[in-house]
């Protein structure tokens, strides 16, 4: 019997074509409620949608069929990822599709903001002839500060490159030497904001970029700085724009995302010098096609052959491979995650030593593996297949070595993060229980198992450190779980990994920063 595959949203006729040419059932039925789509959900065996689809947990809990959910764009808020992989549900999505579309619409703020066009136009055709009203100024010889420069920023600074524009970039991704082949400045936020004449945002949101324009960012910006967010909102505090604007601060902002959508009320609408766009950056025919067509090719892959692409949940590997490979991608993951969460500079290359039986084993999945979980932290949307393409667009080395049995354990991973001040690395390796375990950082011995909830510090080898982090945490109500400790020397440089019961506070965290001998604290979740 052949695949079926439903259709819930509003997709390009194409992606029917491809399911049709390769033999796949598909019945298009948009604007289903969540009861209608749970009593039908059971006959299908793919899921194809946009936004607008709400796949929720119970949901899921009724497709006893379904096999694989192809997201035509890049988020998956709509979709229970946990839930779906909890069911063995691949959750693929198509990170790439909307690129050029959400670039472009970013360029035709700016210029629209530039000049004020909005404004002018609608005081034009209520026959005001407002000429003098809407001085404007040109985009040639000024600065644009682009905030995230990985697959979109790059195309919009490369459109602004083009209309004579001079681009700085923050991106802690972003290589120097990427930074020269692009033709923009790597600067630091606090420089880029200083700088700019203009700031366009293209970054995810994550726990690092929410309000990364926040009053104080705003206080610091450049007087007269003009704004454009076609990626995310939440990025901006939108009281603090609104504020800054009324002071004369912040020139004017163009803005294509929302704290809350549909945004039907907000506090910028009606201010002046604003420009309001419902969520468009993907909204070319082109871009729809793209999606389209990509989703059903990478659902059709699947269904047919079991070709995994692009997937949200799921490595890329084949079936026979699964079994051995798992408890190693895990670990792979983990060092990669571990890594990213406590790099703060700019990286330049990532090295994977892979030692022993590991070695003979499918590499270049855990490379991808490992690399997802560098780039994690930053960037929500990453997974095993498209991590090493956004390592290349912001010029991240990726070097593996394989070597025999090396040291007191059989097999291991050793990851080491070459930024532009350091090289640091973190190995581990998985005991006979199938779990992963970190037994060194940058070169202290140590036996650690990684949990949700995991603080890490890096402190002088002194009496008294532990106990004052145990009494920290008692005045706290803080639990320990584990409390793994290595050092380098007697009374030299140490480290603890501690996991709690809990998150680690922002106040707690403050008091282990403030502790005698504590060099680095930060807080890690696996």
């Amino acid at each position: 019997m052949a695949p079926r595959v439903l259709i819930s949203d509003k997709l390009s006729p194409l992606a029917e074509k491809v399911f049709a040419e390769r033999g796949i059932d598909v019945d298009k039925k948009v604007g289903l409620s969540k009861e209608e789509l749970a009593d039908i959900i059971a006959d299908y065996d793919g899921l194809a949608v946009r936004s607008a689809t709400k796949l929720t947990e119970k949901i899921i809990a009724r497709a006893d069929r379904l096999k694989v959910v192809g997201r035509a764009g890049i988020g998956v808020d709509n979709i229970d990822v946990p839930a779906a992989t909890a069911r063995g549900i691949i959750v693929m999505n198509t990170p790439f599709g909307n690129s050029i579309t959400t670039a472009e619409h970013a360029i035709s703020l700016l210029l629209a903001l530039a000049r004020q066009i909005p404004a002018a136009d609608a005081s034009t055709r209520a026959g005001k002839w407002e000429k003098s009203a809407f001085m404007g100024v040109e985009v040639t010889g000024k600065t644009l500060g682009i905030i995230g420069c990985g697959n979109i920023g790059s195309i919009v600074a490369e459109r602004a490159i083009g209309l004579r524009m001079k681009v700085v970039a923050y991106d802690p991704f972003l290589s120097p030497e990427r930074a020269i082949e692009l033709g923009v400045e790597k600067v630091e936020l606090e420089d880029l904001l200083k700088r700019s004449d203009f700031i366009s945002l293209h970054t995810p949101l994550t726990d690092k970029t929410r309000n990364i324009l926040d009053a104080k960012a705003l206080k610091i910006a450049k007087k007269g700085v003009r704004i454009i967010n076609c990626a995310r909102g939440g990025l901006i505090v939108e009281e603090a724009l609104k504020a800054a604007l009324e002071e004369g601060q912040v020139a004017g902002a163009a803005l294509d995302v929302f704290a809350e959508e549909p945004a039907k009320e907000n506090a910028l609408f009606g201010v002046p010098n604003v420009v309001c766009t419902p969520h468009l950056g993907a909204a070319t025919t082109e871009a729809q096609e793209n999606v389209a067509v990509q989703v059903a090719e990478q659902m059709a892959d699947y269904l047919l052959t079991g070709a995994i692409s692009n997937a949200i949940n799921f490595p890329s590997i084949s079936a026979e491979e699964a079994p051995r490979l798992k408890p190693y991608i895990k670990l792979a993951e983990q060092l990669g995650s571990f890594a990213g969460q406590l790099t703060e500079t700019g990286l330049k290359g990532v090295r994977l030593e892979y030692a022993g039986e590991i070695s003979e084993l499918n590499t270049k999945a855990l490379t991808a593996a490992a690399m997802a979980g560098v780039l994690r932290p930053l960037l929500h949307h990453v997974n095993m297949v498209s991590a090493p393409e956004m390592a290349r667009e912001r010029g991240i080395g990726i070097e593996e070595v394989t070597r025999g049995q090396e040291g007191a354990y059989e097999t291991y991973i050793r990851l080491s993060v070459i930024t532009e001040r350091q090289e640091r690395s973190v190995a581990g390796t998985v005991f006979s229980d199938g779990k992963p375990r970190i037994i060194q950082v940058k070169g202290i011995n140590m036996e650690a198992e990684l949990g949700p909830h995991m603080l890490y510090t890096t402190n002088a080898d002194k009496p008294g450190y532990i106990g004052a982090v145990g009494t920290l945490f008692g005045q706290n109500d803080v639990n320990v779980a584990t409390f793994s400790l290595g050092r380098d020397t007697p009374g030299g440089n140490a480290i603890a990994l501690i996991e709690t019961d809990g998150p680690i506070t922002d106040d707690v965290l403050s008091q282990v920063r403030g502790l005698p001998h504590v060099v680095q604290a930060a807080r890690l979740s696996f």
